[in-house]
Parts: C-alpha cells; structure tokens; sequence
C-alpha cells in the first residue's frame, strides 16, 4: 500500500492539532476505537491509518469533521462546505449508523441529563465507572464493554432515555431500530430472491436452517404482546404527571437541627400535602421514621415527599448523633424506589436534603442492607415495568456546620426553595423551572456574601413534566 502525500499528512496533521480533548475522544469514538489515549500524536497515526483503510479517500475525514460539527475545519483544511459534504454523503458513507447516532445523542444532552442517566444506571454499572464518565459517550462505552449495548441491541439505552424524560433523543433511537429492520429484511428478501443451485451443499443447508429459525423466532417475538402498563406508559401517556388529589400525597419532614422544619411543614400543607413532622432524630430514629412511612401512612395520592435537614457529610446523615458515619443517603433513596415501595411506582418522589458538613472525621460505622425493612412487589405489578430509580427528584444541599452556631440562622437553600414552591403553585410552573429559581437565589446570596457557601446537587429521573397547581 502506498504511502501518503506530504500534502496528505499536512491535512491530517491540521486536523488533529485543531481539535480539543473532547473532540477527539468523540473522534475516536465515531472511529470504532476505544483508546484512552487521546493525545493529538495517537489522533494522527490513528487517521493515518484509517485513511490508509479507505484506499487514500478524503471523504472519510470530511465526514469526520460534519459529525463533530467542525465546520470550519472543512472550510479552511479540506476546501470544501458542509452542504457540500451532505449532499455526498447521500450517496456513500463511512462511518457506522450505530456510533453515529450515540454521538449524536451525546452532544444534544446536557450536563442535567447525564446526571440522571449515571442515576440510572447506578445499579447496572461500578460506581467508580460512573464517577469517571464525563460524557453520554462515556457511558455507552461501558454499556458495550458489558454487552448491554451494540448496534444490535439498543433498546436499553432507548428506555433510558424515556426514562429521563428524553422522549426525543429516545425516538431518534426507535427511528435507527427502524432503518436498522428495515435494511436487514431488505438483506433478506434479496437473499430469497437468488436462484438457488443444482443442490444445496451441507454447509447451506446448515445456514438455511439457522436463517428459518431465526425468521421463526422473530415472527413469534413479535406476536407477544407487550405488558399493558409499559404501553401507556411510554405510548399514550401524557407530557405530566397527575398531580390532583387532595391530598396530593405524603411529605414527612425529618428535622434533626430545629430549624426549618416548621416552615417547610406550613409551605407543603399550603401544596395540599399530608405533612407529618419529626425533629431531633439519631441516625437510628431517621431510619425507624422512614421505614415506618409505608406502614403507617397513607400513599395512594399523586406523589411523595422527603425533606430532611441534618448533620452530615456530603453521602451521610448524622442525625443528633455525635459520632458515626451515619445513615447513606443511598438508602435513603431506595426505601422508596419502585422495587422497594410498589405502591409509588409511576408517581413522582421529590427528596429535598440540607445537610450541615461536619469538618471532625468520624467513626465508621455501618447500616447494612439487612437493616432496611423493603415491601415486597408479589406478582404483576406496576413494579415490573418501571426501572427501580425512575421518578426521582434529587435537591440535596450541603453547607458549613458552623453556621448552626449562629441563633439566627436559616438555610437560605430551604428559605429559596420554600418561596419558589409557593410562587410555583401560584403560577403552575414546572419543578425543574422552580428549581432554577433556587439556584438563581443562592448564587445571589453567595454573591453578597462570600462567607457563606452552598453546595447544590440535583439529579432527577422524572419521565414527565411536574406542575405544582
């Protein structure tokens, strides 16, 4: 095989240096190479090579370039437009469908949605995977490794994506399933098509075999039909949540410190919730009072509610406690999660958490999955079509503890959250856009006064729309 040009190298050459860690990462990528090494010297070698592949033909780089929407690049290195390249690319194309689509996909999330899908999959990946991923790419990279994912199978990352409320990056997905089917029943009508020989060999016969089985399992595949929750949960359902009773369901409100519970048990009792307030708990006590949620209270209404104001770390909950490691907000989650908590699958649960950083290091001490008493879900239930973390809304704000030695203090987190809510009922704004409101709030309090510092982290996996009204 020949060599490459000077003038070949100088093109391949520009276009690495001209690219960012990101994009080169997205380059590999599209380039069907999972290399953690993303220097621009790997990035050159690597097209290097790849050019080599294509017999030497530039149309492969250009359509490189349209897909990281480096537009420029094509402009100044190659000569050429984007309307240019499309209009070739019509005709002949390079890279796989599959990548494509997923980087795609990856560029049109945000930082918001990438947090809930690594919220997702906090059971099906390690979590120190899920730590390292940095983009949607990241993730798929790692769904691949375990088989999850692949050209062929796709239909988990499309749930995903339902799951957080991507409704349009998931039909984009179906939309691939599609040509995907099409193209290979096109494949196969061809193949019918031949004339056949004198005699098959065995070798054929083997492979005809295989090829009706296969026909046979997809036609029986097809002919079962899909659970009936599943379907209007993710063909009929509308764009919101109900959000109507009266009450709209259950907020327990766990104060540990003495401040803010009373006002966060008058603004969720303004939202028609049925409030139920407890303060001053050990780590212990916080664990008994949720647990005994399910069994004392009533949870047939729209949603549910957890607040919780207490010492802490930024995973853990002291409680009045003075030593230990206290309660993982990880099981704090999952006592209502749809597995654990059937009767709240499909609703939204909306955990509020301010915690007060602790700078002494602590004891260990452990809570034991034993130690969560969890409802069981017997039979078909609505807990058999839901992922386990879907409909969750994470706030979980943590600041110093040395601000609860002043007699005056309020968490401004939970003084903005509670003004928003109200205004939100008021206006029936989407909880996201309150959300916002809690943000802006705090940065304009951390802009005045720059001794205090507030830490916000939210997460969500809600598949629709939250309205307060």
């Amino acid at each position: 095989m020949d060599l490459l040009d000077p003038r070949e190298l100088q093109v391949i050459n520009q276009t690495a240096e001209a690219l960012s860690s990101c994009e080169r990462r997205r380059l590999f990528y599209l380039c069907e190479t999972f290399d953690t090494d993303d220097s621009v010297a790997r990035v050159k070698d690597m097209l290097k090579s790849k050019v080599m592949c294509h017999g030497r033909d530039h149309l492969f780089l250009t359509e490189l370039m349209l897909q990281l929407r480096r537009f420029d690049i094509l402009r100044k290195v190659y000569k050429t437009s984007r309307d240019e390249v499309e209009r070739t690319l019509k005709h002949r194309q390079f890279l796989p469908k599959f990548r494509v689509l997923m980087a795609n996909i990856n560029e049109d999330m945000a930082d918001e949605d990438l947090n809930s899908v690594k919220f997702l999959l906090s059971s099906t990946l390690p979590r120190e995977k899920i730590e390292k991923a940095k983009s949607f790419l990241d993730v798929i990279i790692e769904l691949e490794k375990l088989d999850i994912v692949s050209p062929e199978r796709v239909n988990f990352v499309e749930g995903c994506l339902r799951d957080i409320g991507r409704v349009d990056l998931a039909k984009k997905v179906t939309a691939y399933k599609m040509s995907v089917s099409t193209s290979a029943g096109h494949s196969s009508q061809q193949q019918r098509h031949r004339a056949p020989g004198p005699f098959p060999s065995p070798a054929s016969s083997h492979s005809i075999q295989q090829t009706r089985q296969a026909q046979s399992l997809h036609m029986a595949t097809e002919k079962i039909p899909m659970p009936v929750y599943r379907e209007q949960n993710y063909q009929t359902q509308l764009d919101c949540y109900k959000f109507n009773t009266n009450p709209r369901g259950v907020c327990v409100i766990i104060d540990c410190v003495g401040i803010d519970g009373d006002m966060l048990e008058q603004t969720f009792k303004a939202l028609h919730f049925n409030v139920v307030l407890h303060k001053w708990l050990s780590v212990d006590g916080i664990l008994s009072t949720l647990n005994g949620i399910k069994e004392r209270e009533n949870l047939e209404g729209d949603g549910f509610v957890c607040c919780i104001i207490s010492r802490g770390t930024a995973n853990h909950l002291l409680g009045t406690d003075l030593y230990g490691a206290g309660l993982h907000l990880d099981y704090v989650r999952r006592l209502f999660t749809a597995d654990k908590c059937p009767i709240l699958a499909g609703k939204p649960k909306l955990f509020f958490i301010q915690s007060y950083s602790d700078p002494e290091p602590c004891a260990r001490m452990e809570h034991r999955d034993e130690d969560l008493e969890t409802d069981g879900c017997d039979g078909l239930s609505r807990c058999d079509f839901i992922p386990r973390d879907a409909d969750i809304f994470w706030s979980h704000c943590w600041t110093d503890e040395r601000q609860l030695e002043q007699g005056h203090h309020r968490s401004i987190y939970l003084k903005a959250l509670t003004d928003a809510l109200c205004r939100g009922q008021m206006r029936k704004t989407r909880l996201l856009d309150v959300h916002t409101e809690v943000n802006g709030a705090i940065y304009e309090h951390m802009k005045r006064d720059s001794g205090e510092n507030y830490q916000i982290d939210l997460k969500h996996t809600l598949r629709k729309d939250l309205y307060l009204k």
